[in-house]
């Protein structure tokens, strides 16, 4: 088909979810420019919310299962990503090296401490091409607004998530008795995660819980209903 290519390519994506993360999103980053504003910050010219913050809020709102989503994600690798792009710009003269050193050393860190987020590598990289007020502002960057802004919309987006029908921070779904009977465990899962080239943004428990029910699927296709 001709516009297939325009098809959603996210697993389970249903309309429904997408209004839901538009309306969390809309209200949430609206509300983290409040909460922020009523905050003191290093300097008057810092901005109050920073551009990755819209990254951040595509992920928590739209995919709030993803552990690139979850709350120690979204702090700590925006966070950490601006305290390496500052080190970064004080530490390389060159900005078009800073640049580069800054995202790829925010990847880095982000993976050692277990909190890959995206949106990490545009605050790092705001770090070193940013206003002057942000070079002066030198770490303090990294707290206010950046920690400030990440710990406001994760704050809101664990309230908006009670209501949305998604658990957030994500708890995978834990699987019944009948489905313990499975002949799929996370060993072999481990195991196959570990023969494949790329990486899957998914948690290996929800991996085991998915294919866990649609092995159960087909098991209950091939065999026919029960009566």
């Amino acid at each position: 088909m001709p516009f297939a290519v325009f098809k959603p390519m996210l697993a389970g994506a249903r309309l429904t979810d997408r209004i839901v993360a538009c309306v969390g999103a809309t209200i949430c980053i609206a509300l983290t420019i409040v909460v922020c504003s009523q905050l003191p910050i290093a300097l008057e010219n810092l901005p109050i919310i920073v551009a990755p913050l819209g990254a951040s809020a595509v992920l928590v709102f739209a995919v709030p299962a993803s552990p690139l989503a979850q709350p120690w994600s979204v702090v700590g690798g925006n966070t950490l990503s601006s305290l390496v792009g500052v080190f970064a710009f004080q530490m390389i003269p060159d900005h078009t090296i800073a640049a580069g050193v800054a995202v790829g050393l925010a990847i880095l860190v982000m993976t050692l401490c277990r909190c890959l987020h995206p949106p990490g590598g545009a605050a790092a990289l705001t770090a070193v091409i940013g206003t002057n007020d942000i070079h002066a502002a030198g770490y303090a960057f990294a707290f206010s607004p950046v920690a400030l802004n990440s710990i406001a919309l994760v704050s809101l987006a664990m309230f908006f998530h009670r209501f949305s029908g998604h658990s957030y921070p994500h708890i995978p779904i834990p699987a019944g008795d009948s489905l313990q009977a499975s002949g799929l465990h996370l060993e072999d899962i481990d195991r196959a995660l570990a023969d494949l080239p790329d990486h899957f943004d998914i948690s290996r428990e929800d991996l085991d819980v998915l294919l866990t029910h649609a092995e159960l699927y087909a098991i209950e296709r091939r065999q026919g209903p029960k009566r």
